[in-house]
């Protein structure tokens, strides 16, 4: 008998973790710590549009792996990192204009004002583009708020 309470108490005690935790600055995967899924953020700048980055070009930043296709936009990212790296450590922009932390999708995104924003989804993207501005406001208050 015992055992199992144990066990229940433990189980509870697990699912209630991440919710007391803070969260990583820069969103990965919860088996990964590749950051924008191994996509090259200077390709969204570079080429409009999302590539899958090489390992043989990875860079650690800030606690994750962060992946790109050629020398040239690895050496970039080193040079700038903040200008490249998505806003709000690449999780959802509208879930964090909206208070909250949602995976950031690198097929959903957007670059406004020289900046990479990504989103959940097609609806999520749709729904931050009709009001982007308002939606960054928030979200730039917000941050980095929703993670700690």
């Amino acid at each position: 008998m015992l055992p199992k309470i144990l066990l229940s108490i433990l189980a509870i005690s697990f699912m209630a973790a991440p919710d007391i935790q803070a969260k990583d600055e820069i969103y990965t995967s919860f088996f990964s710590s590749d950051a924008v899924g191994g996509y090259d953020t200077v390709a969204f700048f570079k080429e409009g549009q999302p590539v899958k980055g090489l390992k043989e070009y990875k860079v650690s930043y800030k606690g994750a792996n962060w992946f790109f296709s050629s020398l040239e936009n690895k050496e970039a990212f080193n040079n700038k990192p903040e200008k490249f790296a998505p806003q709000y450590g690449g999780y959802c922009a509208w879930a964090v204009a909206n208070g909250d932390t949602a995976k950031g999708d690198p097929a959903h995104w957007t670059i406004h004002a020289g900046k990479l924003y990504l989103n959940y989804d097609e609806e999520i993207k749709d729904r931050w583009l009709k009001k982007i501005e308002f939606f960054i406001s928030k979200g730039d208050a917000n941050w980095p708020g929703v993670i700690e």
